[in-house]
């Protein structure tokens, strides 16, 4: 998907759905993690590296947008990119398709603390720059979207 440096499939569990045999919102926040948790391990050596460091990375806002309904067992892929890296702050996009379909849409926003003291720290320098690596990959791609894609420490 154009703007999207990262993507990983899911398939809709049986218990991922509702009364009404589609996938029940709270699943598409759990496909948001599956992304991000694999993004980093894709670019960043896996979230587990931020942890082995001592910070931690909390999700402070979550929004998603369900376009069309999914159902069990329906093949999908869940697009990834980070965005607007700021002192603690960062923010993954996600786009989840059904073949040529966008179902949904979202964001979650994050800041990373200290793991003992759970006071805000900077995005590590590692880390940030394992970001800025991935997402130059689409760097065209991105700054032709809404601009948000922009990087800095």
């Amino acid at each position: 998907m154009e703007g999207y440096v990262f993507s990983t499939p899911v398939r809709v569990r049986f218990a991922d759905t509702d009364a009404q045999g589609i996938a029940h919102n709270s699943a598409f926040l759990v496909w948001f993690e599956v992304a991000r948790v694999e993004y980093l391990r894709a670019y960043a050596g896996g979230y587990q590296s931020l942890r082995d460091r001592g910070v931690e990375a909390l999700v402070l806002e979550s929004f998603c947008r369900y376009l069309l309904p999914v159902r069990f067992d329906d093949a999908l892929v869940v697009h990834a990119r980070c965005v607007g890296v700021r002192g603690a702050r960062f923010r993954f996009d996600y786009a989840i398709t059904r073949g040529n379909e966008t179902v949904a849409e979202g964001w979650t926003a994050h800041a990373c603390v200290d793991a003992t003291t759970l006071r805000p720290v900077r995005v590590p320098g590692w880390l940030v720059d394992a970001i800025r690596a991935a997402e130059s990959s689409s760097s065209a791609a991105a700054s032709s979207s809404s601009g948000s894609s922009s990087l800095s420490s």
